[in-house]
């Protein structure tokens, strides 16, 4: 594996950690990025890597992300990502969990994990078997915690409608064409939610028939994940995996916005600069996808103040998305500088890296 500190993406991280259990088979990295507003929160990814390099690269972004998420949402959190490699079979075994929580166990509360692509409720309590740093737990009837992508799917839409209002000047959805990417847990959320106030949707999935079926039980269409990023439309939702927007993608989009809750949507740094010459409206997604860790950030939070998480809380901070939102795009309007450029001056300041 390439050393982390020459990684591109290694950006001051103030913790790398390689973690090996022979007895489990468990391999994983942990990546603190920084503490400097609190414990570094983010989730673990159970994900299949062919090449070592690319879980070092996945750790190191998704946790620089996390700072900037965490800080730009407001929460006494700093931000930390963790990845767990797994086999071709996507092995997870209980004694893997274990051994990871252990691992975060023995960071004495600098990392706190939660759900990410391919973890369960039912993993973060096995985990939590191990350690106290781990929240996304079941949530008692009334209180917020447990399953956070249904408060990401509702940052998203809100961000969605606040794009919508802002570009196209209009205050509703009704009629509005979102082309979504990506059926998981998030972006089926967010489609349920768009059609549920009238916007037309034509939705994609690496799964191409849980997109039927999703497009079935909206009244959308379906078509391929080729396809989708050149689909003709008022808003694309990207909420699959990043490093989709790139050269050759954003030459494709036929579309005024770009507005979803995948994570590092631009392959680089140049990539928002050309959204914002094609005059295409991006809301930076470590932004808008903010609800997940709004829900459990409090969760663990609260708990660690023995006391219930107020779900009213976290749905008043998730309101508070489209506000930020509108910041950024008012500052990009009156700078100059692509929104992406902007949010990350936000964010780099509130972390001390101004």
């Amino acid at each position: 594996m390439t050393a982390f500190w020459t990684e591109a993406d290694y950006d001051e991280h103030e913790r790398i950690e390689f973690v090996h259990d022979r007895e489990s088979g468990l391999t994983a990295i942990i990546a603190v990025h920084s503490t400097h507003l609190g414990p570094a929160a983010g989730g673990t990814r159970f994900w299949h890597y062919p090449q070592a390099e690319a879980a070092m690269h996945d750790a190191l972004r998704l946790s620089r992300g996390m700072s900037y998420k965490n800080a730009m949402a407001g929460l006494p959190m700093g931000g930390g990502k963790a990845v767990m490699l797994l086999d071709s079979k996507n092995t997870k075994t209980m004694e893997m969990l274990h051994a990871f929580g252990d691992a975060i166990d023995a960071l004495c509360g600098a990392y706190v994990t939660a759900e990410d692509v391919g973890a369960s409720v039912q993993d973060m309590v096995t985990i939590s078997e191990r350690t106290r740093h781990v929240c996304g737990l079941p949530a008692a009837e009334g209180d917020a915690g447990g399953d956070p992508s249904p408060y990401t799917a509702m940052g998203i839409f809100l961000g969605i409608k606040a794009a919508v209002s802002h570009r196209l000047g209009k205050d509703d959805i009704e009629g509005v064409h979102v082309a979504l990417q990506g059926c998981g847990n998030v972006g089926s959320g967010v489609a349920r939610l768009l059609a549920s106030e009238g916007a037309r949707l034509t939705v994609a999935d690496i799964n191409a028939e849980r997109a039927k079926a999703l497009a079935a039980a909206l009244g959308a269409d379906a078509v391929s994940t080729d396809d989708i990023l050149s689909v003709e439309c008022d808003v694309l939702s990207p909420n699959a995996l990043g490093a989709i927007l790139d050269d050759e993608s954003i030459a494709k989009l036929s579309t005024s916005i770009v507005a979803g809750g995948a994570n590092n949507q631009l392959r680089n740094g140049r990539h928002g600069a050309m959204l914002a010459e094609r005059d295409i409206l991006y809301a930076p997604d470590y932004v808008i996808n903010a609800g997940g860790i709004i829900d459990v950030a409090l969760e663990y939070l609260a708990r660690e103040q023995g006391k219930p998480c107020d779900i009213d809380e976290v749905r008043e901070r998730i309101e508070q998305i489209p506000v930020r939102l509108r910041e950024i795009w008012n500052e990009s309007e009156e700078s100059g500088l692509s929104s992406d450029i902007v949010a990350d001056r936000m964010a780099q300041k509130l972390i001390g890296r101004g």
